[in-house]
């Protein structure tokens, strides 16, 4: 059936590509940005190479972490497990570490460090690395590559996690703009399914969050969604806590939904309204507060510096959003749905706007220094890159607001009788038979008489005084046969057709006489595009690593990680002289690469006129005093003379190095030279 009047739900059609698409683009290029917690040591470091198999191994995050049986697997190079799956809880103070104990009797070998837990602020981190006991080798271990948190279900994770956001934001700051700035909205249909839906997308969003946690924190794969044992052991996590407590808020909030739209319209005393609209106050503000506190509860306000703050800061800014934007929402509704929204409800949804933003400044800047922590952060950090994205939308946002001021300013309220017109059709708009869909904007009944339907207006073509089939009249019944009237189907719903066009246009030209209640719509509609932009972002930043942890974590990795490895190999010169005959010349040793790990030794015995000088025996040994590893020997074998070799010399750790070469000239005589050497 045909529309009386332009429909909110093109608009709201291109408010969501609007926001698919910057979500695309802020999404494309970008590598994941799901680890909040970040690795900032391990024992053994990766790459390392030891002499002997450790008792276990240890890793340190830079905040805690949930972990479970297999949060870390050592994995032989053969793909077996190396270590007893017992992991140890090693944290002390703000030190977050914790250790899993290894197997006796390992080989020598490369081993695989594999670890993936939840981080405190709910989202998964993963990542592997190696090291070597005696020598590298070469290793079975295929690890997967998908991101945690990726794929498919960290796709349909991500969109459920947008839409309990706009969900929450429309029924909270839906139920609240109607309860303080427009009580006559309750009895407008458009409205109440707006509240409404947007429970239902809240309720929704949180049910497919609650099943597709343990995939999404797992394996990754959606059929895990129905796993009833991933379910359990999901629900004894705090997010899991927090999810289920927001469901169970949700069944008071369908309450709350239901005493507003229900009840409170249907009253008549205004004491027994006033007393209602206070116990709705209440209540709904409890009930709002504790589905904002299931947010604080599990993501980053409950984790990282002052979380006690932090808390109820975050429930702050999250009500300020609802009452903000899920305010405008349900303002962008009313007034497409007819030009029948007071000057008095604009002007106090303005004020409560306005104390929304300062909200939102106080806490944002709170929020701001907390999860970014510095200026460099703030400019070389993703995280920090959206939050200035953020800001300048909210700019964005607060100048616009600012026109929608000025209009209704110039506001008009409707005439008393236009405005008894239009409350009547508020609550009646569903039941119209000429209606658009849903009964939304509908002004016309099927017993309406359009000025176009006539033969004399040029629109039908057919007198409306014509009776009989192709006019869509009924015509009387034939007295001499009594037989029944014919309708025309067709003509009936052709002239259905053009009452809705003609009521069309009367509608467009109402809409177009009032330039003020125009504009508001315009301003208002400009808003809501920038708000959708504004909440995408938002989510976007609640999936990725604050700024501080980011830089703390990288300060902790360059030093606690391995050190650069050097352009080149480690040549030195040692002169000597044993005291016999030919018994001086220098020694040159080249160690290639020059770093932990396997090594090529070579060694040139020469005269002092730099001709090769032909000894019986050289040996070699290492040492790293500031570690008490050493010495160790190495026993070159003689390739040519005054040339010696030795492969796979193995150097267990950086650091420096003291390397002592013994050379003997005669039986008698020989001598030892040494030298501190970076290596690693």
């Amino acid at each position: 059936m045909t529309t009386t009047a332009p429909r909110l739900g093109t608009a709201l059609a291109r408010l969501l590509i609007l926001a698919a698409a910057l979500l695309g683009t802020l999404l494309a290029g970008a590598a994941p940005a799901s680890a909040h917690a970040a690795l900032t040591g391990s024992d053994p470091k990766d790459g390392a190479v030891v002499a002997t198999a450790p008792k276990e191994v240890n890793l340190t995050f830079s905040e805690q972490v949930a972990m479970s049986a297999d949060s870390i697997r050592v994995l032989d190079p053969a793909g077996r497990r190396a270590d007893t799956g017992e992991i140890r809880d090693l944290c002390s103070g703000s030190i977050v570490r914790y250790g899993v104990e290894l197997r006796a009797g390992l080989p020598d070998g490369t081993y695989t460090v594999a670890w993936q837990t939840v981080s405190a602020d709910s989202h998964p981190i993963a990542g592997a690395f190696t090291f070597s006991i005696g020598a590298p080798s070469a290793t079975s271990v295929a690890l997967p590559d998908r991101e945690p948190g990726g794929g498919l279900v960290g796709a349909l994770y991500g969109i459920a996690r947008y839409l309990s956001y706009a969900g929450f934001a429309v029924l909270v700051g839906g139920g609240a703009f109607v309860l303080v700035c427009w009580p006559r909205g309750a009895s407008v249909r458009p409205v109440q399914r707006t509240v409404v839906r947007a429970w239902l997308t809240l309720t929704g969003a949180t049910l497919v969050m609650l099943l597709l946690r343990n995939p999404y924190t797992g394996s990754g794969e959606l059929s895990d969604a129905f796993d009833l044992a991933g379910l359990k052991s999901v629900l004894e996590t705090k997010t899991g806590a927090a999810l289920t407590s927001r469901l169970l808020l949700l069944g008071a909030a369908a309450l709350f939904v239901a005493v507003l739209f229900g009840s409170y319209t249907r009253r008549t005393d205004p004491k027994e309204k006033k007393d209602l609209v206070f116990g709705l106050g209440i209540g709904g503000a409890v009930v709002a507060t504790g589905i904002a506190g299931t947010w604080a509860l599990a993501e980053h306000a409950s984790t990282g510096i002052q979380p006690g703050i932090a808390m109820p800061v975050d429930i702050l800014h999250l009500l300020a959003v609802a009452a903000w934007l899920g305010g405008l929402t349900v303002l962008l509704v009313a007034l497409h749905r007819a030009p029948s929204v007071e000057r008095a409800a604009v002007e106090r949804f303005s004020k409560v706007a306005f104390a929304s933003v300062a909200v939102l400044a106080a806490t944002g800047l709170y929020q701001s220094w907390r999860q970014v922590g510095s200026w460099s952060a703030l400019t070389g950090t993703r995280y920090g890159q959206l939050l200035l994205v953020k800001i300048g939308l909210m700019a964005v946002l607060v100048g616009i607001a600012w026109i929608s001021r000025r209009w209704t300013r110039r506001l008009a309220d409707p005439s008393p009788v236009e405005g008894e017109e239009r409350g009547a059709k508020d609550g009646e708009g569903a039941e119209d038979a000429g209606g658009g869909e849903d009964g939304e904007d509908s002004e016309v009944s099927g017993t309406d008489e359009a000025p176009g339907a006539s033969g004399t207006d040029g629109v039908s073509g057919a007198s409306r005084t014509d009776k009989g089939p192709g006019t869509g009249e009924a015509p009387e019944a034939d007295e001499a046969s009594g037989a029944a009237p014919v309708v025309d189907p067709e003509r009936a719903a052709q002239l259905a057709r053009q009452r809705a066009a003609v009521a069309t246009a009367r509608r467009k030209r109402e809409r177009d006489a009032d330039p003020e209640r125009s504009g508001l719509r315009r301003s208002v509609l400009t808003e809501a595009a920038v708000a959708v932009v504004l909440l995408v972002v938002t989510t976007v930043l609640t999936a990725t690593e604050p700024g501080r942890t980011e830089e703390e974590a990288g300060r902790s990795t360059a030093a606690s990680g391995p050190a650069a490895v050097p352009d080149r190999p480690v040549d030195i010169r040692l002169p000597f002289d044993t005291g016999g005959v030919d018994g001086k010349g220098v020694v040159r040793l080249s160690l290639d690469p020059g770093r932990t790990g396997a090594n090529g030794l070579h060694l040139y015995v020469e005269r002092p006129d730099g001709k090769p000088l032909d000894v019986p025996e050289i040996k070699v040994a290492l040492t790293l005093e500031a570690k008490d590893v050493g010495p160790l020997p190495v026993a070159p074998d003689r390739i040519q003379a005054g040339h010696w070799s030795a492969s796979g010399v193995q150097i267990p750790m950086s650091g420096e190095w003291r390397i002592q070469v013994t050379v003997r000239t005669s039986d008698i005589d020989q001598t030892t030279i040494d030298k501190n050497v970076k290596i690693g």
